[in-house]
């Protein structure tokens, strides 16, 4: 029953993020107000490896470390430099939506963008804070750093399939592989070792923890609480960009 109520509530705020009117809008943007999103959402990527690192810092359970580490690294798959790390994948599909060289290297962090990588160092160092840090750290990680972009993504592929689909072949090298993989795939109730996306991994530790805290009824709000914090960043970001949509009278 615990896992079923803890499900019940995540859905609901991934059901509410799906519904904040820039994302359930997104295909009604003006161009240049899309790639304004996409490029300040670029530096909440950028900020990614830094906030894992910091939750690799404050995590003392060593599975949940390693399942950290190994996500971590995947965002540079190739020690020898001759594979495109993850950055340079969202790079390049910022090109083939037609963002120029220019556009990337004159655009600089917005106020509420700034906000949103230092709300989410914040909202680390405080779950790292707690006598149940592992908890939460890994309810932080997986919720804000997969289940939350994979939703995100995927209202930003509405707009963006038709750039990359052509001829049965999908050409997204970040957003649409990201989208897929990030994606809460099974409830936390029923998810299992044998799951491989970071999410699930992720998940299934937690649960493994849970079953091991003699309190673990106790937890229900402290993962509602985590969720819900790293929920109103997200939205705070998005938040920046209501007035592009009183600019399509939306």
């Amino acid at each position: 029953m615990l896992m079923q109520e803890l499900d019940r509530s995540e859905d609901g705020l991934i059901e509410r993020y799906e519904q904040h009117p820039v994302l359930a809008n997104i295909g009604l943007l003006a161009e240049e107000d899309f790639a304004a999103i996409l490029l300040q959402r670029r530096f909440l990527s950028l900020a990614f490896t830094p906030s894992y690192d910091l939750a690799i810092d404050l995590l003392g359970d060593e599975v949940a470390l390693r399942i950290a580490r190994i996500i971590l690294r995947e965002e540079y798959p190739d020690d020898r430099g001759y594979t495109p790390s993850h950055r340079e994948d969202m790079t390049e599909d910022l090109r083939r939506l037609v963002v120029s060289r220019a556009a990337v290297v004159g655009t600089r962090p917005t106020a509420a963008t700034r906000q949103a990588i230092t709300g989410t160092l914040e909202l680390i160092a405080d779950a790292g804070a707690h006598p149940d840090a592992d908890l939460r750290l890994v309810t932080l990680l997986r919720f804000w750093g997969e289940v939350l972009v994979s939703v995100e993504y995927g209202r930003l592929w509405e707009r963006m399939e038709p750039v990359f689909s052509r001829g049965g072949e999908n050409r997204s090298r970040f957003y649409y592989p990201h989208h897929v993989h990030d994606a809460k795939a099974n409830p936390l109730a029923t998810v299992s070792r044998l799951s491989t996306t970071h999410p699930d991994r992720l998940a299934t530790r937690l649960s493994e923890l849970l079953a091991r805290e003699e309190s673990a009824d106790s937890f229900v709000e402290v993962f509602k609480k985590v969720e819900e914090g790293a929920l109103r960043l997200k939205e705070g970001f998005y938040d920046q960009f209501l007035p592009a949509l009183e600019r399509v009278g939306v």
